[in-house]
């Protein structure tokens, strides 16, 4: 606000300096080169009266810059307005004049109203971005730092403005998910931690049985065959039961730590590929890859809008990625009641034993050993595609990589 507050500062000076310049521009513009028109007409009103002997049948209205004229009997008497003496034939005069004419006046008059109608307009408009636009934005000013310091907690305001009422909506419902997730990990880390330690316990029984056996058949306790047999079964069932539990740990480690929020619901085909086109053809445009959206009929997708925008948004970072910055096409088809969406790149570096593996979570082939990335973009985009009644599969092609989308026409 203080670096606005200097801008208005500078522009009501600026203002007035154009006002000075203005002025004095109109002024020397249209008066006479000698910067002194008055006297000449003083002269002529002096020829004219030596001329009629008289000032009698004078139209002063022919005159610009005289205003009065009287014959002096006494002494000079003093007002505001300049004037000269003349005295013609023995007689004196007083002549009154003006130095700007009347019709500099009148342009002075038009050009000062243009610019005070037009600085009214601009003060008008620094005002209301300052009222309306500034200082309400100045007011969320410190949401993303308290939310980066984890402060989740305090809703943020809501407010009528148009420019920013979508903007706090974002930021408001930011801030809930953000809540929620940091919950749900809680939540999730407590559940992970109960369930060890249950595992843990459950461990400890077949594991001392275990321990008790291998120490009585170690001392020679059992000295039967058909004994010793028996405790060696014993041993195994143990064993498979301690396999069994770590089975479960096993499990619960790989089962999804994601939350997944999906709203299935319908959209046109029009408003996903309008939302991608729209913002990676600049993208791509600065990067000089050729980037082409294929042709497509219009209709109605079941699934997530939202969603199915990120997932077509990871196919193509991957792509960009990964690709050699030739071309990235994105092709249209229909098979059995869906439209396959594909993101195809040029460039493929991926090796084919790979292919099956790449929307495993936390997966990275051999051509990501120098990319930043946490293998999870294309584990999203199965998981997101499974909540919606989809696919996503990928195939190579003459050196290219082809990542489908598969939604279900409605």
């Amino acid at each position: 606000m203080k670096a606005f507050n200097k801008i208005f500062i500078c522009v009501i000076l600026v203002i007035s300096a154009v006002f000075l310049t203005a002025n004095i521009i109109v002024i020397n513009v249209t008066e006479s080169a000698d910067g002194r028109p008055y006297k000449v007409e003083i002269s002529r009103l002096c020829n004219e009266i030596e001329k009629i002997d008289g000032i009698d049948g004078i139209d002063l209205e022919k005159y610009e810059y005289v205003t009065a004229i009287e014959k002096l009997d006494g002494e000079i008497t003093h007002n505001d307005s300049d004037y000269a003496i003349c005295e013609i034939e023995g007689v004196i005069y007083r002549i009154d004049y003006e130095t700007i004419s009347n019709n500099t006046k009148n342009m002075l008059v038009t050009v000062n109203v243009i610019l005070g109608v037009m600085t009214l307009v601009i003060l008008a408009v620094l005002l209301y971005i300052r009222i309306k636009i500034l200082k309400p934005f100045e007011r969320f000013s410190d949401v993303p730092y308290e939310l980066s310091r984890g402060n989740l907690t305090a809703p943020v305001k809501e407010n009528k403005n148009k420019f920013f009422g979508r903007f706090v909506w974002g930021v408001d419902m930011l801030r809930e998910n953000m809540e929620q997730q940091k919950e749900r990990e809680l939540n999730l880390q407590k559940d992970r931690k109960m369930l060890l330690l249950s595992l843990s316990h459950d461990i400890k029984t077949p594991l001392s049985a275990i321990k008790l056996y291998s120490k009585a058949l170690s001392k020679g306790l059992y000295d039967s065959h058909e004994k010793q047999l028996e405790i060696a079964n014993n041993i195994n069932t143990k064993a498979d039961e301690i396999e069994g539990y770590v089975s479960k740990i096993i499990t619960a480690s790989r089962e999804d730590f994601l939350s997944f929020d999906v709203d299935v619901t319908e959209f046109y085909i029009s408003q996903l590929v309008g939302e991608i086109a729209k913002y990676y053809s600049a993208k791509l445009s600065l990067i000089k890859t050729e980037f082409n959206v294929g042709e497509y009929s219009d209709c109605m997708l079941k699934g997530d809008l939202d969603r199915s925008i990120e997932v077509l948004q990871n196919l193509i970072e991957n792509a960009i990625k990964y690709g050699d910055g030739h071309f990235i096409n994105i092709t249209f088809s229909e098979e059995e009641g869906c439209i396959l969406i594909t993101v195809k790149n040029s460039g493929c570096t991926l090796n084919e034993n790979e292919l099956s593996h790449i929307f495993d979570s936390f997966f990275r082939g051999t051509n990501a050993e120098n990319e930043k990335g946490s293998g999870l973009g294309l584990y999203i985009c199965r998981q997101l595609m499974n909540k919606m009644g989809g696919e996503v599969f990928a195939q190579i092609e003459d050196n290219c990589m082809l990542v489908t989308a598969v939604f279900s026409k409605v």
